[in-house]
């Protein structure tokens, strides 16, 4: 009996000294997160697609969490003013890098000298969305598909004209990507932009352009313009009928996208956790409808997943300013 009373009391004692210890709570072991709002920087102008996904985030973050999400657009010189500022943020999770495929992933490349340095200045988050371009040709031109744009181009190298939105743009490297790996010629006229692109396009100036898919539905309608394949790695929902360049040309990818950034230093579970609730963001119907509108693949990847997938975007398009010959001064 007296031994019972005894291994009574030592297991009250141990649950009551167990008690006295604190255990985290699930909430408590979280990442700590900043009390005051944060900045989502865009370096790009108000109303681009990438300002339509910033956007789109944070009035879900915001709903959401309960703290305010703000978008700040600090634009200039090709989007390295807004970059750079975040490069020089404290790294305290307050100040967070809207990327793109631009800023983050060609500008390294394209600029003799920058004043950031897209892998140690910067922790990546998540890659977010990507947005697939189409390969246009006019109709006149009687081609239907990638091969057969290839073959033409083989049958009269340098015959065939092709605009972008600028030397150094997403539009004009991923043709030079098609056009070293499919061992053709063609020649590039740049545009200021996508749109005055497309209308050379129209009216038959240039043979072949690249665009992103938001502005074509109607054009495509009409027949004055002909989709034969679209950048990303896998067909786009909003144009389901066409085929991916990789169909042609394997293992090709040269989708723009959305990456976010914190500054190089900021604390690994922050970044964990604003990862994971991005991609919640990205989940939330409303959210997805928008993005699906303007033509975007939703991904949401964790931060490991996105340094990974970043490093082997700068590789590749370092290749492709290597190939195009394009540099900034």
């Amino acid at each position: 009996m007296h031994r019972r009373r005894q291994t009574l009391f030592n297991g009250l004692a141990a649950a009551m000294l167990a008690a006295s210890v604190p255990i985290p709570a699930p909430a408590r072991a979280q990442a700590p997160w900043p009390e005051r709002p944060l900045r989502f920087v865009n370096p790009f102008a108000a109303g681009s697609a990438v300002d339509v996904v910033a956007r789109l985030i944070a009035q879900d973050l915001t709903e959401r969490l309960g703290q305010q999400f703000l978008v700040e657009n600090r634009t200039g010189a090709s989007g390295n003013i807004g970059t750079e500022a975040v490069a020089r943020a404290r790294p305290d999770g307050l100040t967070i890098l809207v990327g793109s495929s631009g800023s983050m992933g060609i500008n390294p490349s394209l600029f003799r000298s920058l004043p950031y340095d897209a892998l140690r200045d910067f922790v990546p988050v998540t890659h977010a969305v990507s947005f697939p371009q189409a390969v246009l040709v006019n109709p006149s031109l009687g081609v239907r598909t990638l091969a057969e744009l290839i073959a033409r181009a083989k049958a009269e190298p340098g015959r065939l004209n092709y605009g972008s939105s600028g030397s150094g743009s997403t539009a004009h490297l991923a043709v030079e990507l098609i056009r070293a790996a499919a061992g053709i010629e063609m020649v590039h006229i740049p545009f200021r932009g996508g749109s005055p692109a497309v209308q050379a396009l129209i009216a038959d100036q240039v043979q072949v352009a690249v665009e992103g898919l938001p502005s074509l539905p109607g054009l495509i309608a009409d027949g004055r313009v002909r989709p034969i394949a679209v950048t990303s790695a896998a067909r786009s929902p909003m144009l389901p009928d066409v085929p991916a360049v990789s169909e042609t040309i394997p293992g090709f990818d040269a989708a723009a996208w959305v990456i976010y950034f914190a500054p190089a230093g900021t604390p690994a579970p922050f970044v964990e956790r604003l990862a994971t609730e991005i991609a919640t963001s990205l989940r939330q119907p409303q959210v997805r409808r928008r993005l699906e509108e303007i033509g975007a693949t939703i991904h949401g990847t964790p931060p490991a997943e996105t340094a990974a997938f970043h490093r082997h975007e700068l590789e590749k398009w370092r290749r492709a300013v290597e190939i195009s010959g394009a540099r900034v001064e």
